[in-house]
């Protein structure tokens, strides 16, 4: 078994919408990001990529590419999948916390699990999503941004 970690944060903005784990979540808010700026995929994906040892998001999706301009973010975490499993390892877990003040997350819980454990081909068991607040404090409680943590399991196929 292997365990991996991502981070991902993003600037907020008024320019909807908001996505996490591929669901809208704000029409209030969005991000500035070169793909739909989802940040709980973006962990994600950093965390399966770590535990494996293949690298980080930039380097299979470059910023800088593009192809990605607006981004599905779900459709690169199932690339990521794939690329784990072509690497000769299965998904076994994932858990992720976003981190944000002014966006519920929890009206959405099921509905992001569903999305995240289809993308990764787990089940809904075994995928866990989370919210907490900076309590006002830093960019986040300043509602300047938005981040994600994440933690990935995989074991060799």
């Amino acid at each position: 078994m292997r365990v991996g970690w991502g981070f991902d944060a993003h600037a907020l903005n008024t320019t909807p919408p908001l996505i996490l784990g591929g669901v809208v979540v704000s029409q209030d808010f969005g991000v500035e990001a070169t793909s739909d700026g989802d940040v709980l995929s973006h962990a994600i994906i950093d965390a399966v990529l770590g535990a494996c040892v293949l690298g980080d998001i930039g380097d299979h999706f470059p910023p800088d590419d593009p192809a990605l301009e607006d981004a599905d973010s779900i459709v690169l975490l199932q690339q990521t999948a794939t690329i784990a499993m072509a690497a000769g390892f299965l998904i076994t877990h994932v858990d992720g916390t976003v981190i944000v003040e002014k966006v519920k997350v929890a009206p959405f819980r099921a509905e992001i699990r569903a999305k995240l454990a289809d993308a990764l081909g787990l089940p809904m068991a075994v995928v866990s999503v989370k919210a907490t607040t900076t309590d006002g404090l830093g960019f986040s409680g300043r509602s300047e941004g938005i981040a994600a943590v994440a933690v990935a399991t995989v074991t060799r196929r």
